[in-house]
């Protein structure tokens, strides 16, 4: 069968996105999602997410993880799904979509989408960590000398560590650059290496870094290996509220696959 793909990255963060509205893609064959987001094999992609109607909603975002199955929230994937039904006309520059951890609010204008991320309610503040759900579970400690670390060993050993041994986590090292930057690295499960940006990611550093006293700024400035995000937030008594996910979101190339 023939697919009709289309290929975005967002700060370096990449996806094969395909149109579902008629469901015609097989959404169960892990096998193939794999095989499609494979860079050697397939089209080459750290997801694979499928726009599909909703009765509620402009659209609805279905996202895989490269490893075929189909997983939690995906910011960067979430901003790139806007500029994707923009280009469809399904939406012109604002929009309400639904996702696995609920519905989004979204902006666009001239390629750049502000997304508006869930509420956080509990951040776990540990001796050498931070622990937090941005609609993606995320492990955040600060680290010395970013630019050097081994993320994929040491990102590694903490997603298949306690106490993550079941579900694993998405892992992010993060050096202070001055009081509202951070650069950040992350290593992302299912994927199961370092990827270029994670924006569930770069969300749950900002408020771990706000939450522990690093910054008092409800804007905070990322810096990622694909580039920059923003993040900013309220807070209300100990949650995080009105939280936007800031940055660009590229198409990179359309295509046709046989699977």
């Amino acid at each position: 069968m023939t697919h009709t793909f289309f290929k975005y990255q967002g700060t370096g963060n990449d996806f094969v996105f395909i149109d579902n509205r008629l469901e015609i893609f097989n959404k169960n064959n892990t096998k193939l999602i794999a095989h499609l987001c494979d860079r050697r094999f397939g089209i080459g992609a750290d997801g694979l997410i499928l726009l599909e109607n909703d009765v509620e909603t402009d659209f609805k975002m279905v996202y895989f993880n490269a490893d075929g199955n189909q997983s939690t929230m995906c910011g960067n994937g979430g901003r790139c799904i806007v500029a994707f039904a923009e280009m469809l006309n399904i939406i012109n520059k604002k929009t309400i979509f639904n996702a696995i951890d609920g519905l989004h609010k979204a902006t666009i204008e001239n390629g750049f989408v502000k997304l508006k991320m869930k509420d956080v309610e509990v951040v776990e503040v540990c001796q050498n960590h931070v622990f937090l759900n941005t609609g993606s579970p995320h492990h955040v400690t600060l680290v010395e000398n970013i630019k050097d670390f081994d993320v994929k060993t040491e990102g590694s050993k903490i997603r298949y560590g306690a106490p993550y041994i079941n579900e694993g986590v998405n892992v992010n090292f993060v050096e202070q650059i001055n009081n509202n930057v951070f650069t950040v690295r992350t290593y992302e499960r299912g994927v199961e290496d370092e990827t270029l940006s994670c924006g569930t990611g770069v969300t749950a550093v900002a408020l771990a870094m706000h939450k522990t006293g690093k910054t008092n700024a409800e804007i905070v400035n990322l810096n990622v290996q694909g580039g920059e995000l923003k993040v900013s937030f309220n807070t209300t008594g100990s949650a995080y509220k009105n939280i936007w996910l800031q940055g660009p979101a590229t198409l990179v190339f359309k295509g046709e696959i046989e699977c």
